[in-house]
């Protein structure tokens, strides 16, 4: 088999509009207004009468239009991402939320009456008698009805949306993406001064062999977002109480947090057990913190040092070029399964992927899904660590999970948030193993503590995330609480987590600013430690049973959201509402915390 060598760039979105000033786009509009407008002159057919073949019409015809929402909304969202400093494309991320909201409140009679204006019976009845793929979706509609309001006040929530809390969101992004980060390094008697345009390259440096390069990238990231604290703050506290008021007030959830696990098709006590778990474990990586400050030969490890590698030579550090990182991902994935590496391999074929590092490109690494007939796009930060390599085999196992699901309607295609990091963390972790062949005690030593690190960024780090989310949404309601409050209160979480294992200095207060998923969706860091511990169970589960796990597997991934996680779960023999569950994963963490210090 030939070397699979795609080069760093841009990706290419004429797959979804060629030309978004056109007359083709426009037309392409044009013809969604016009299916939206049959489907209004239907309206009339929808009665406890109403037979199962109408139903699934209507169900089909909104899918269709939500296909080609998508293809225009994700357009404006991954041109607006490669470039955040394009007023135009800004512009077309408004123009296609103002559309979005409007098709939304003309569609809102079907999803409304489905909820509220049809008698039991008739639910019933056309849950049992359509296709069964839509079954625990409208079962879960049915369940949100309790939260649903009248239609005319869901139309001026729908509406008012666009130039409310996602025009806040988007002032966040672009303000954000365009921040410049001053780095001062003492060279001797000489002070170097290097200027950062773009969040993710300066956060290499946290990782750094050099301490005070490590040093320097968190003064210089807390300085700037404390700079900017006033403005970020009041964003996020808008966003909180705009929160309460629709979804507490207006809607009756018990709690903010509920709201996120409802819409995953989660019981509260699941996600309750989850994080108290998670809190009773913190003790876990207190011990590996102080067993890494012995590694490191410091008395105590200080926060700024969190993600030091073991290793001060940089030459043990592993850089990867963009061809070899695609090659090592793909053969990972092939080695796994054939299909994985062929999924994979379509999204760069079609130019689906966007890896360069520029000024103004959205920070971070996401794959975006658009449509199960369609190919995913990935964008990526790609600068040659082993760091990167993971986040690409994380972001394009999320294209496999999407793609393996593409037999779903669009309706019940996207896995519910619980189980969205399901593939990419089981693509981490294969690709972990990958990297393990072949390596000295050195490189194997330095690899498991980069992995025991990812564990705690992704598991105990995110559960306190949430912690915060909870507290922090508590205080703005009831005390209403200032930006410096909020900065003390999740100081003091970050004590919490981390015991007397970290030094933790004041300048951490600032941190919960740059976390853009406090500020784009409430609630949702619980997911990757739900997903992170859960693939750690799948993952001893294909170890010990090898490939006829992987049909199992496959059979998870292919449900997309047509189930509620909690019973598809079961049938593979996973009890995500017990306590003992979820404390496996914690048991093995610290196996491999153990095998860290028998290597020192």
């Amino acid at each position: 088999m030939t070397l699979f060598t795609p080069k760093v760039g841009s990706w290419k979105l004429d797959d979804l509009v060629k030309d978004p000033n056109g007359k083709e786009f426009q037309e392409f509009l044009e013809s969604i207004s016009t299916k939206v407008t049959q489907l209004e002159n239907r309206r009339k057919n929808l009665n406890d009468k109403v037979s199962t073949g109408e139903f699934e019409d209507f169900l089909h015809s909104i899918e269709e239009i939500s296909e080609k929402i998508n293809i225009a909304g994700g357009y404006a969202h991954l041109s607006y991402a490669a470039d955040t400093s394009s007023n135009e494309r800004a512009a077309l991320v408004t123009k296609m939320g103002i559309f979005g909201s409007n098709i939304a409140n003309r569609l809102l009679f079907f999803d409304l009456w489905f909820k509220k204006g049809v008698g039991e019976e008739t639910a019933q009845r056309l849950i049992e008698s359509v296709s069964p793929v839509y079954r625990e979706y409208l079962k879960h509609q049915r369940l949100l009805a309790k939260y649903t309001l009248t239609e005319p006040e869901e139309k001026i929530i729908t509406t008012l949306e666009v130039t409310g809390t996602s025009a806040l969101i988007k002032i966040y992004d672009r303000m954000t993406s365009g921040f410049e980060f001053v780095v001062t390094l003492k060279r001797g008697r000489r002070s170097i001064t290097r200027t950062f345009t773009n969040k993710e390259k300066l956060l290499t440096l946290i990782r750094s062999t050099k301490a005070e390069e490590r040093e320097a990238a968190y003064n210089s990231l807390l300085q700037v977002y404390k700079k900017n604290s006033g403005v970020l703050g009041e964003i996020y506290q808008n966003r909180v109480i705009e929160w309460r008021d629709e979804y507490m007030t207006m809607r009756g959830f018990r709690s903010p947090i509920s709201v996120r696990n409802t819409h995953n098709d989660l019981d509260d006590t699941t996600v309750e057990t989850l994080l108290a778990v998670c809190r009773r474990n913190s003790i876990v990586f207190q011990d590996y913190f102080k067993q890494k400050a012995k590694m490191l030969g410091v008395k105590k490890l200080q926060r700024y040092h969190l993600y030091a590698p073991l290793s001060i030579k940089a030459s043990d550090q592993k850089r990867f070029t963009y061809g070899k990182a695609t090659d090592t991902v793909l053969k990972t994935f092939e080695d796994f399964h054939p299909k994985f590496r062929e999924f994979a391999e379509k999204v760069f074929n079609e130019q689906h992927v966007d890896s360069e590092i520029r000024k103004s490109k959205l920070g971070g690494a996401f794959c975006s899904s658009i449509s199960p007939k369609m190919t995913p796009y990935v964008l990526l930060n790609f600068d040659g660590k082993s760091r990167d390599v993971s986040t690409m085999a994380h972001e394009f196992g999320h294209a496999i999970h999407s793609m393996t699901a593409s037999d779903k309607p669009i309706t019940v295609w996207d896995a519910p948030l619980p189980l969205a990091e399901t593939a990419s963390v089981f693509a981490e972790m294969l690709l972990n193993d990958k990297l393990s062949e072949r390596i000295t005690r050195v490189e194997r030593r330095i690899l498991l503590a980069e992995q025991i690190d990812d564990m705690y960024a992704t598991i105990m780090r995110q559960a306190y995330f949430t912690l915060f989310e909870i507290d922090a949404h508590r205080v703005v309601a009831e005390r209403n609480a200032t930006i410096d409050m909020l900065s003390e209160l999740y100081l003091n979480n970050l004590k919490e987590q981390f015991g007397d294992s970290v030094n933790v200095t004041d300048d951490f207060q600032w941190e919960w600013l740059y976390i853009p998923h406090f500020y784009h969706t409430p609630f949702y860091c619980y997911a990757y430690s739900f997903g992170n511990l859960l693939v750690i169970s799948l993952y001893q589960q294909y170890k010990s049973e090898g490939k006829s796990f992987i049909p199992k597997y496959l059979d998870i991934l292919s449900a997309g959201g047509s189930q509620k996680p909690e019973y598809l779960l079961k049938e593979s023999g996973i009890d995500i509402s017990k306590d003992e569950f979820w404390q496996q994963g914690f048991d093995l963490v610290a196996a491999k915390i153990q095998e860290l210090k028998k290597m020192n």
